[in-house]
């Protein structure tokens, strides 16, 4: 199976490139992206040494599929998708700041309260919780949004008292973050899934928030299985989830953890296709229907073909 790992398009009107982690956005003119959904594979901040097929349409398809479910809560900037991996919409200039929400004491607010700590980013977490407990209610734990290098946990308090954002437009931004998470869950448990934590971004069109970049894709959030969710934490047993948690904890069995000297280990076919497979399930079970996977053949072809088709029918 083929893997999209690097992009070099030149569209008509391109004026820039931003090669991310996972994606790749071209700007067209002063308004326009073209948001290419990579194979690319991040953990830890680091990017894989190899891509996993499927794994920027099935990121792509599910972004765009939640774009149009939540378009009601708040305008997005989504225009089209007019490939399996591809978005393209409208320019925004983005907020320095991802709004993270967890429903659960799952992954980083765990390995914090496993620390012996109680307070994540201003937000005291109650006593007595194991992991993957479900918080009382979602709490908001923001993260500073890194060029480079490693994302930081920050406060309401300091992001308003910093200047980072502007106290009127950051609680707009929390009202449309619960709001999501909470269309999220409730999609999510339509298919038998929890939606345990997720993060969302927010860039200004103008004087209006839009939603940016990607929504409720296993690259942003992490799903549960609901189906035995109560018995396995009677259990003290690890849940079925969907996510990109188990490449994290693939990694830290590997002792890769994004920390200085780490050596970051070579994938495998066998873990590549397993990856691969995780993020078929995953999409299927999200959306309810069955995947159908892009023809790989000629992926880089295929793509420029169709963002340039869709330029010269809209443009």
């Amino acid at each position: 199976m083929k893997a999209l790992y690097t992009t070099e398009y030149n569209f008509p009107g391109q004026t820039k490139v931003y090669h991310g982690k996972v994606r790749d956005v071209y700007t067209i003119g002063q308004g326009l992206i073209v948001m290419v959904a990579s194979d690319r594979i991040s953990a830890f901040d680091a990017i894989l040494d190899k891509g996993i097929p499927f794994k920027g349409q099935v990121l792509n398809q599910l972004a765009s599929k939640f774009l149009d479910l939540t378009s009601d809560i708040v305008p997005n900037w989504k225009l089209a998708a007019p490939d399996p991996n591809v978005t393209i919409g409208h320019a925004c200039e983005p907020f320095r700041v991802e709004m993270v929400i967890r429903g659960y004491l799952t992954g980083h607010a765990w390995r914090v309260y496993k620390s012996g700590e109680r307070v994540i980013c201003g937000i005291t977490m109650p006593d007595g919780l194991k992991e993957h407990d479900k918080f009382p209610e979602p709490i908001i734990t923001p993260a500073t949004k890194a060029d480079e290098g490693h994302d930081e946990d920050i406060s309401r308090e300091e992001i308003i008292a910093q200047g980072i954002i502007a106290e009127d437009l950051y609680v707009q931004m929390e009202a449309y973050t619960r709001a999501l998470f909470q269309r999220g869950t409730e999609i999510a448990a339509e298919n038998d899934l929890i939606l345990v934590d997720t993060k969302y971004e927010f860039g200004m069109k103008g004087d209006q928030v839009l939603l940016i970049d990607e929504i409720h894709t296993p690259d942003s959030s992490r799903y549960f299985y609901a189906d035995g969710y109560e018995e396995r934490q009677a259990q003290g047993r690890q849940q079925k989830q969907l996510s990109k948690e188990f490449v994290r904890e693939w990694l830290m069995s590997h002792n890769f953890m994004g920390r200085e000297g780490d050596i970051q280990p070579k994938m495998t076919e066998e873990f590549i296709h397993k990856v691969s497979q995780r993020y078929v399930e995953l999409y299927e079970k999200v959306i309810g229907v069955n995947f159908e996977p892009a023809p790989q053949e000629f992926l880089n072809q295929r793509v420029h073909e169709n963002v340039v088709s869709w330029m010269e029918s809209n443009l």
